[in-house]
């Protein structure tokens, strides 16, 4: 994976890939919320600029739409082998 610079913004999310609790480095982050399952709808055929191909769901949330990012499509086979392999 590349090596990236961090400042007072980059943030750390974590994820599960692969049942593996991952943390992924962001650029930067604004709120944390709780979304419920049953809250996810289907991606439309267009969400912005975002290639459908990359996205799991919708959500609605205070009158925001959140995207959300199948990370098995985002992420190379060689990246999540990768990650299994620094697994400790």
């Amino acid at each position: 994976m590349e090596e990236m610079t961090y400042d007072e913004a980059s943030r750390i999310i974590i994820v599960y890939v692969d049942d593996m609790e991952v943390g992924l480095v962001v650029d930067s982050a604004n709120d944390v919320i709780d979304i419920q399952e049953e809250t996810i709808e289907e991606a439309p055929e267009v969400v912005g600029s975002v290639t459908v191909d990359y996205v799991e769901g919708v959500v609605k949330h205070d009158e925001r739409l959140f995207i959300l990012l199948d990370l098995q499509k985002v992420l190379t086979t060689e990246e999540v082998e990768e990650l299994k392999s620094m697994e400790g």
